[in-house]
């Protein structure tokens, strides 16, 4: 018997509260998005083995918290890894689920992050896996960090006509590749934002995001997106090259944002997306910029995607 999962990647937007002053710690806006997605193939098998050396540290991680046999873990469709969409929390999501239930371990969403270390800081990733579509969740308490999982606050339907086009520039990619592997060294260090500036975030998602998103207004929550990644930008660019990762990008921000309603680099980078209406839109931009990519470096993918509102898949057989 083996256990199939097939689970979404998702676009960060940002944090709204780096400063902690009241209690809380990041949060996190952003989402789903139908794709790529991941698939893994999890059986039994008289040892643990994987195509993915990623697969095993997770698969690791999570005997050390539960017993259970061997298994052999194959992934067939890749999320690529390290371009700030979501790889390795969907994977250790993945195996966790699907070890759970060739198992029977009756282990909760919630168990299986805490046992595999994913999903725990900022849970964008814990929720496109769970439930899908557009996502706000809360944050941790202070004193709580990689102890819980902050809670779902907010999380709506996508309209099928909200389209996404992400682009994945090649060239800053391999640079950025070895940022990432520090990521926790320097989130672990990470300077402390003004109450100021997390009031003024938190005030866009409050009173300017969540409310254009009810009222489907795409117009005012493209803008609000931008600004909330905008401004986060400016205070992450102490670790990036400017407000965005790169020049490249930061270029390629500005021509998004002619042409969409909304432009925002999601995570790290080197990927950035923009928010559109309809395939009309949608094709133009990406056409767009396929152009800039091919005459502003080595290239690198662009696609069109709608959110996905339904989160991970699980099939047995």
């Amino acid at each position: 018997m083996a256990v199939r999962i097939t689970a979404p990647a998702h676009l960060h937007t940002g944090n709204p509260d780096l400063s902690g002053d009241l209690g809380r710690l990041y949060g996190t806006v952003g989402f789903a998005i139908a794709k790529p997605r991941l698939e893994i193939e999890v059986k039994r098998a008289e040892k643990d083995r994987s195509n993915d050396e990623d697969a095993l540290k997770f698969l690791a991680r999570l005997r050390k918290r539960y017993d259970f046999p061997p298994v052999e873990i194959t992934v067939s469709e890749y999320i690529p890894k390290w371009v700030g969409i979501g790889f390795h929390t969907t994977l250790a999501l993945s195996i966790g689920k699907a070890v759970d239930e060739l198992y029977g371990l009756n282990l909760s969403l919630e168990e299986i992050a805490l046992a595999v270390r994913r999903g725990l800081v900022t849970a964008l990733g814990f929720y496109a896996f769970k439930v899908g579509g557009f996502i706000y969740e809360g944050g941790f308490p202070v004193n709580k960090r990689e102890k819980v999982v902050p809670p779902l606050i907010f999380r709506g339907e996508m309209p099928e006509d909200w389209l996404f086009v992400v682009a994945i520039p090649e060239t800053p990619r391999r640079v950025l590749a070895e940022i990432r592997k520090r990521e926790d060294e320097i989130l672990g260090n990470l300077k402390k934002m003004s109450p100021e500036l997390a009031d003024r975030l938190s005030r866009i998602v409050l009173m300017k995001i969540l409310p254009a998103f009810v009222e489907r207004d795409i117009k005012t929550f493209g803008e609000g997106l931008y600004q909330f990644n905008h401004l986060l930008g400016e205070f992450w660019s102490d670790y990036q090259e400017n407000v965005y990762c790169c020049d490249l990008v930061n270029e390629g921000i500005k021509l998004m944002l002619s042409n969409a309603y909304c432009a925002c680099q999601t995570s790290w980078g080197p990927a950035f997306y923009g928010l559109v209406k309809g395939q009309t839109q949608a094709k133009r931009l990406k056409s767009l910029l396929e152009n800039f990519l091919r005459e502003n470096g080595d290239g690198g993918e662009v696609f069109i995607t709608p959110a996905d509102n339904c989160g991970a898949v699980v099939a047995r057989g």
